[in-house]
């Protein structure tokens, strides 16, 4: 098949970036989308030109740093998929596909389709972590923790930080990824002690970093490539709404 590809290339953040087109014959429906990004850098590499720039590593839906806007939606039109599970077969012969970074202020572009996106890491140093010392491994069944309380962990902590709720956002919103990051340790017992100052704490350093404000579109949830559900924003309101009520305001 072939495609025609509208690429953002941008050396860096201080420069103006703009929409290069290439075209690409025999590609073959079963690459992934980055393979076939492969195959273009391998010609861009033969001509002597310079390579495009993105983020890759584990290619199975894992890591969540293969982060690009394909024609209009974080990680491409399949559902419930990354970039890298994203395959050729989605688009038909002689599709133009626009391919651009992540659009957010809090998320500036490195390079070409590039984004630094440290200030994820930022936000859970700020509190989303247990920092009790645990001592050695305890049994598994010591602390019982309801069916229906594991789930709801296991749901929120399914987020791999990839950062398409804030590029499917309107607002560039954070609120899925930091509701998620505080869900997955509020509903446990093991998160509890600390579980107003990491709301107070997160959601001051979404805010410090640039982040927009939470409309409830529902926009992050539908491209998540989790599906991180809506709910876990309501339990982050809640949980800030408490530790304001109770408490004084924390201090890094």
């Amino acid at each position: 098949m072939k495609v025609n590809l509208k690429v953002w290339r941008q050396k860096n953040s201080n420069t103006a970036g703009k929409l290069v087109e290439y075209q690409l014959d025999s590609i073959s429906p079963e690459m992934s989308f980055l393979e076939m990004f492969d195959v273009l850098n391998g010609e861009l590499t033969k001509k002597g030109e310079e390579i495009i720039a993105f983020d890759h590593d584990c290619r199975e839906g894992i890591c969540g740093s293969c982060s690009m806007y394909i024609n209009g939606r974080a990680h491409g039109p399949q559902t419930g998929a990354t970039t890298c599970q994203l395959h050729m077969r989605s688009f038909n012969d002689g599709d133009t596909i626009v391919v651009e970074p992540w659009r957010s202020r809090a998320f500036p572009v490195i390079k070409d389709l590039m984004v630094d996106r440290s200030a994820f890491d930022r936000v859970i140093q700020a509190g989303g972590y247990v920092s009790v010392n645990t001592g050695s491994a305890r049994d598994a069944n010591e602390t019982p923790i309801p069916r229906n309380i594991a789930d709801e962990a296991m749901d929120a902590a399914q987020c791999i930080a990839c950062g398409a709720c804030v590029a499917a956002c309107k607002n560039a919103s954070a609120m899925l990824y930091v509701a998620a990051k505080v869900s997955h340790l509020a509903v446990l017992p093991q998160g509890q002690a600390e579980s107003v100052a990491r709301a107070e704490r997160m959601v001051a350093q979404m805010d410090a970093e640039g982040f927009g404000a939470c409309s409830f579109t529902g926009a992050c949830s539908v491209e998540c490539p989790k599906s991180i559900s809506l709910d876990h924003i309501a339990r982050l309101n809640r949980e800030y709404l408490g530790a304001k009520l109770t408490s004084t305001n924390v201090q890094g």
